[in-house]
């Protein structure tokens, strides 16, 4: 390589592939190449799997996107090198036989914002680019995450159903997924707004005044035109706020409160009341782990006091952190007590009363400090909502299991990128893990 006399272009692109011939294969993407579509395109489906036999690119990506094993992609990088015109070939594909690469037709599920796409769709991003190139990336940066978050929307046409499936005291409980949906539902700012992706140039742009649908059903429904957000309560946290007690005991437990009632209440209308709790359990860890429920759900705990801390993760983009107004004007009135009120979709739910909201929190509260708690009567009272309610219990645990490994699963990948300079872990305190300590002085 050091003696080679080539293209400096085709030189950065060998040291690309050299690179990639290091890590053993697998992709070979740009980094301004992401997955815009649904995750049930077959492309999609394809790149996770992560089985390439064969040395794939795509047509009209250029060198956005390679796949491909270790073999091929070592002798392709030979060839480029034994390759007499390379000081003409501007970059590999150029470099290479036409035949060594298998040419894919479609990628509808992916956005490629290369110079050529920006120039021609987003001229806006590319002005003053030679004066100001870090704002102009900033810009374009902010553009592609309002792009996914769009895209995102456009998916779930019918908007977010947060589940309610016991109306009456059950508002506070279930308030961090409605803030979460409501950040969900808000438009992302940009820099071009009514925009589409480069690869779905008839999608529906988000409004500020007409944003997604909001609402609180008791039942799931498994629609794939509604993004669903659950928040599966303990035992002995529904009883208390089912209750609306301060405090039950075991034989309040026992006499008066259904068995495994949550479930039941969630799934009433897709499975309907023959089926066994056990069945229900089943049902519940499909919608929560299946292939696809993860891209059409999310379940919370009642563990959960604010929105989902790692929702950016989660999603794939950036949640605003804020909920913006719907750009609506009012009309001016003497007070705020004549406005019009919300209109309320009955099928959301009766609207509590200020008096039984302003109990709520009191009793969420409590069924933490009993969770937590060591005393042997509260422990005892938990253990018996638990006992009584076994299908209950053990939905409660999968979804608080199923959020630990997500978050585990983010930490892991931030220890893994550390290695490697400007990775996501370059804000870890450990810089000797990091790359970071690769470009500083030793200190002596």
């Amino acid at each position: 390589m050091q003696g080679a006399e080539m293209n400096p272009t085709l030189k950065k692109d060998v040291m690309k592939w050299l690179a990639w011939d290091n890590m053993g294969g697998g992709l070979l993407a740009d980094y301004r190449l992401l997955p815009m579509g649904s995750r049930q395109e077959h492309l999609l489906s394809f790149l996770r799997r992560g089985e390439f036999p064969e040395l794939t690119r795509w047509e009209d990506l250029g060198s956005g996107l390679f796949a491909g094993p270790q073999p091929r992609i070592a002798k392709v990088v030979s060839e480029a090198l034994q390759n007499r015109q390379k000081k003409s070939a501007k970059d590999l594909i150029s470099a290479v036989a036409p035949d060594s690469f298998r040419v894919d037709p479609s990628h509808e599920a992916l956005a490629y914002y290369d110079r050529k796409t920006i120039e021609k769709l987003y001229p806006k991003i590319t002005e003053g680019n030679s004066a100001n190139r870090a704002q102009s990336l900033q810009s374009l940066n902010i553009l592609i995450n309002y792009h996914l978050h769009n895209t995102w929307q456009d998916l779930f046409s019918k908007g977010i159903a947060v589940l309610k499936p016991l109306p009456t005291h059950t508002t506070t409980l279930i308030q961090p997924a409605v803030e979460l949906a409501k950040r969900l539902a808000t438009c992302h700012d940009s820099p071009i707004p009514a925009s589409c992706p480069p690869n779905l140039p008839k999608c529906s742009p988000c409004v500020s005044s007409y944003p997604m649908k909001i609402s609180t059903p008791a039942r799931y429904r498994n629609k794939t035109e509604i993004y669903t957000i659950g928040t599966v309560p303990h035992p002995y946290t529904l009883h208390l706020l089912d209750s609306f007690r301060d405090d039950i005991d075991v034989a309040y437990i026992r006499r008066e409160t259904p068995r495994d009632h949550w479930l039941y209440r969630v799934f009433q209308e897709l499975l309907g009341t023959g089926i066994s709790a056990s069945a229900r359990v089943v049902t519940f860890k499909d919608t929560v782990a299946a292939e696809y429920a993860t891209s059409r759900s999310l379940w919370l705990t009642d563990e959960e006091d604010a929105p989902l801390q790692d929702a950016d993760w989660w999603f794939g983009f950036a949640v605003p952190s804020d909920v913006t107004d719907d750009g609506k004007s009012e009309t001016p009135v003497p007070g705020p007590e004549r406005r019009p009120k919300p209109i309320h979709d009955p099928a959301d739910g009766p609207i509590p009363n200020d008096d039984e909201l302003a109990r709520e929190p009191g009793l969420v509260a409590k069924a933490r400090e009993v969770g937590k708690s060591k005393l042997e009567s509260e422990v005892r009272v938990r253990e018996a909502a638990e006992a009584w309610n076994l299908a209950d219990t053990e939905a409660w645990r999968f979804a608080r299991a199923f959020l630990a490994r997500s978050r585990v699963e983010r930490q892991q990948w931030e220890k893994e990128e550390s290695k490697y300079a400007g990775g996501a872990g370059r804000d870890t305190s450990d810089e000797q893990q990091s790359g970071r300590a690769r470009w500083k002085d030793s200190e002596r």
